[in-house]
């Protein structure tokens, strides 16, 4: 399994962030090809002091291998996603990507 994460610092607008984010690019990576499961979430918890989080939001993605998700990111779809960023993530993003090794049930 090799998973996506993008981390997202604080927007310039919240509001228009989650907007723009829930209507347009969603929808756009529900189309990644080989996409096996996503999720995401606008309620980063604060530190465990009480401080703001470093990121206001976080996606995840899985895919079968680095090779499906290359392959994803490659494609139109995957092209249209990567370039679809700068039209909401006005704090930018953090992306990382890797193949996920051990762990279980807890």
């Amino acid at each position: 399994m090799h998973k996506l994460i993008v981390l997202y610092p604080e927007p310039v607008d919240r509001s228009a962030f989650v907007d723009y984010y829930e209507k347009t690019h969603l929808p756009l990576a529900q189309r990644l090809p080989g996409l096996r499961s996503w999720r995401y979430s606008v309620e980063v918890s604060p530190d465990p002091d009480g401080n703001p989080p470093a990121y206001f939001a976080v996606f995840e993605a899985e895919f079968d291998d680095a090779e499906a998700f290359r392959s994803a990111m490659g494609s139109s779809e995957g092209r249209a996603v990567a370039s679809d960023v700068p039209n909401y993530a006005s704090g930018g993003a953090v992306i990382l990507d890797y193949a996920l090794a051990g762990g279980g049930a807890a």
